[in-house]
């Protein structure tokens, strides 16, 4: 397809440039065994239920809360399925405040390819970029200073910002305003429905799927162009 003029490329995080399972399936497995210890072992099921995570095959679903949740929030969702699964809410807050963790940002961010030479090359054209994260602000900058990415971006945003999470379309809005780009300017690439869903509604004009992370291609549906990998992305930006 014949992208618009791109100014601005939007990329999400895990799944997109990191691969989201070295990150999330061991912290995932760690925190749930944790929690069966803590309370009971009927709780295993509804909680891989609620993260839409499949312990079998090790990846976690587009859907559940594993996926595009802040932590704050993913936090009391599990706290809510503990209730529900017959645990006192003292106790309930009491096990997930014991049991929960952040997986190490630095050891575990596996870049799903050369990343500092694709946004070198994206800055040498004299085009900006910028990351919208459903993660934390503290995690996600130790992440871009693992891989050495801090003088290649422009800026990011995170879900402990104070701006509206994905799909809502404040996170791009909010970017192409501190940057200066117009949304039909931009680039949004994600793994996710969600990442798709916030291009969509930002008026992004131009929207890309990438297969490394959660989603399927009917999962990426919404997106004007479907990529094996962030690899694949400069001949589609025109």
């Amino acid at each position: 397809m014949s992208a618009p003029p791109i100014d601005l490329v939007i990329f999400d995080k895990d799944g997109t440039l990191i691969d989201f399972h070295a990150m999330w399936s061991g912290w995932t497995e760690t925190l749930v065994d944790r929690l069966v210890a803590a309370t009971s072992p009927d709780v295993r099921a509804p909680l891989y239920a609620m993260l839409g995570y499949d312990p079998q095959a090790r990846v976690a679903r587009p859907g559940g809360g594993l996926i595009s949740t802040p932590m704050a929030r993913l936090h009391d969702m599990t706290v809510t399925v503990l209730i529900d699964s017959g645990s006192a809410p003292a106790r309930a807050h009491e096990a997930v405040a014991a049991s929960w963790d952040a997986p190490d940002p630095a050891a575990l961010a596996h870049p799903l390819t050369d990343l500092r030479g694709l946004l070198w090359r994206l800055r040498a054209s004299g085009r900006r970029i910028a990351i919208a994260t459903s993660d934390d602000r503290q995690p996600t900058e130790r992440t871009i200073e693992a891989l050495d990415l801090g003088d290649l971006i422009d800026a990011v945003v995170c879900a402990d910002d104070g701006v509206a999470n994905k799909p809502a379309p404040d996170p791009v809005l909010h970017l192409c305003t501190i940057i200066g780009v117009d949304p039909a300017r931009t680039a949004v690439v994600g793994d996710s429905p969600a990442d798709m869903a916030m291009g969509r509604a930002a008026g992004a004009g131009l929207v890309v799927g990438v297969r490394t992370g959660v989603g399927t291609d009917r999962d990426l549906a919404a997106a004007d162009l479907i990529l094996d990998s962030v690899a694949d992305l400069e001949p589609h930006l025109g």
